[in-house]
Formats: C-alpha cells, structure tokens, sequence
C-alpha cells in the first residue's frame, strides 16, 4: 500500500455491520442446524487411520467388516487413496474398545492382507462431554480477559468494540466450520483462540493509532480521525496479515490430515480478523465514543 493514503472507511460503516450481523446470525442457525460435525475430542467414540497395500477398496473393507462384527462403522478416505479412516461410536469399556480394535484388525487383513494401522484413538462419553466444556470454558475466557485487558488499557467504549467484534468472529468461524463439514475438536479449539490472539493483536494496534490521534487532533471529528487512524496503520495491518497468511498456506496445502484443518481455519481466521478490525471495530467504536470521546472537543470549540 502506498504511504499517505486517504480511504474513507467509514462511509462504509452501516454495510459492514449489516453484513457482519447476517453471516453470524446465518452461522447461528448453521450451529444448531445441521450443527458441528465433532471431532472424536467431543463425541467420543473410536477413530482407527490404516493404510492399505493398494488403492483402497471400501466395499471389499466394508463387507469384511461386518462379517467381522463390526457394526456401524464409517469409513473415509483422507489423503492418498490408501489411506482410509474408520470411525467407531463409543464401545463402553476399556476391554469392549480393545475387543472392538480386534475384530476390525482381523476385518482389515481379510480384504487387505498387508494392511498396516497407523493410529488408533478411543475417547469415552464422560471424558469427552468434559473435554467440551473445557474447551467452551477456554473461549470464555478467553475473551473475558480480553474485555479486561482492553477496558484497563483503552476507554471502555474500545473495550466494548473489540470484544463485540470478537465475538462476531468466533460465530463467524463456527459457521465456516459447519459449511466446510471441518471436524470440530481440540485442534480446532486451539485455532480458534490462535485466531482470537492475532485479531485482537490486530485491533489493540489500531486501536492505539486512534489513542495516540485522539490527543493529538483535539479538534478533528471522530469519523476522520478514525479513516485517519486505519489509514496510516493499514500497511502493518496488510503487512503482517499477508506474512502470517503466506506461512500458513503451505500447511493447508501439504500439511497433510493432521495439520490440514488448523490451517484452513487459521487462513479463514486471518482474512475476517482482519478486514472486522477495519469494518467492525471501528464504526461500533465510532457509534459508542461519537458524544463520549469527544467532550473534550465541544468544549475547545466552546471556547473558540
């Protein structure tokens, strides 16, 4: 971006919003319909990712299966074509889960002699209704403390602003999740609080930017001070949201399975974390601080 731009941001407040408020609302009624696809964190179950001597063949592995007695079993490709994932529902006991792994290793070496089990997960009911909550406690907070933060180190109206925006962001990523049918688990937990740190990191920024204006320019309308503000910082912003997007896609592209979603919700992450810094956070900013931040000015006109 070049130096000295002058982009009025602003004029496009109201659609910003508009806009924002409807992806998350339709992200809210993704969330409870069709809802998250869980991960094996939060449904629990058994996941099994084997791979096969040859392309895989799924009827061959499935009818093996269930002359195997394997019951309701998923199975998936991800990756190669020989590579397969086989998706069980929880078995109950330690010895049951053990017993069910059995049976599916006998299944898989009768349709695919040669077949080599790469990983094996098993995660109980209770285990994974606590590892939810725990995951849910860990966004709140999350963002609780950011509220503090902000609020201890700006005026409250900032505070107000970033952890509104925040909060549409989190809706926004629930719903890219559901579209994309990206299993939800700790990982993604995890992307999803890396995100909330890079977008608030993002806003502290301009948000400072507009701190350090408000003292500067006593007189200067808020609503130019703030296209003021996101001006000058808008070549960090781009800056640092393209290094950080650059070295994330080669994850997303070669990462393989287990680095695959992280990646693609930390891309999704980065493009509405930071375009909200610029379309959110500043018009719910202008909207709260426009008869507060600005006493001051009325009262230096006053007296002019």
């Amino acid at each position: 971006m070049p130096d000295g731009t002058t982009i009025q941001f602003m004029r496009g407040r109201y659609l910003g919003l508009i806009t924002s408020a409807v992806l998350s609302l339709a992200s809210l009624v993704l969330f409870f319909h069709p809802g998250l696809r869980l991960g094996i964190d939060f449904r629990g179950g058994v996941v099994m990712e084997v791979r096969t001597p040859g392309p895989a063949n799924f009827d061959a592995l499935r009818l093996s299966l269930a002359q195997a007695k394997v019951v309701d079993a998923g199975l998936q490709r991800f990756g190669g074509e020989d590579q397969v994932r086989i998706r069980l529902d929880p078995q109950g006991d330690q010895n049951a889960t053990e017993a069910t792994v059995s049976r599916v290793r006998q299944g898989l070496e009768a349709a695919a002699p040669g077949t080599r089990i790469v990983r094996t997960d098993a995660v109980g009911a209770s285990v994974s209704q606590e590892l939810f909550q725990n995951g849910m406690l860990a966004l709140g907070i999350s963002l609780l403390m950011i509220l503090v933060y902000i609020w201890f180190r700006f005026e409250w109206q900032f505070a107000v602003g970033a952890v509104v925006t925040l909060l549409l962001d989190v809706t926004k990523a629930i719903g890219f999740l559901v579209v994309t049918r990206i299993e939800f688990d700790l990982v993604m937990v995890a992307a999803i609080l890396t995100v909330i740190g890079f977008s608030t990191n993002d806003k502290v920024v301009v948000y400072d930017r507009m701190r350090e204006n408000l003292r500067k320019y006593k007189t200067m309308p808020l609503r130019q001070l703030i296209d003021l503000s996101i001006n000058e910082t808008l070549n960090r912003t781009l800056g640092t949201s393209m290094t950080i997007f650059l070295a994330t896609l080669p994850l997303a592209l070669f990462g393989g399975a287990s680095l695959q979603g992280f990646a693609i919700m930390m891309l999704f992450g980065i493009v509405v974390g930071t375009s909200s810094s610029i379309f959110i956070a500043a018009p719910i900013l202008l909207l709260l601080g426009e008869n507060r931040l600005r006493r001051d000015t009325r009262a230096v006109v006053a007296k002019g």
